[in-house]
């Protein structure tokens, strides 16, 4: 099962081990989604902090 992260922090930190992330545009969020080796974790946010977050992360980033 995923594991939903609500703090951007924890989403960064856990990235520093993750294979790729995942982003989902949708209309009025963005789903990330970090998968390592043994969990999928999700953060949902608004575009605008996405943004400040993806340029954080030091893994592979896929556009779903």
């Amino acid at each position: 099962m995923p594991e939903e992260i609500l703090d951007a922090n924890k989403f960064v930190e856990i990235a520093n081990r993750a294979d790729y992330c995942a982003i989902k545009r949708l209309k009025n969020e963005v789903k990330l989604k970090l998968r390592t080796r043994r969990q999928l974790y999700t953060l949902k946010t608004d575009p605008a902090k996405a943004e400040e977050i993806l340029k954080k992360l030091s893994c592979e980033i896929r556009e779903v």
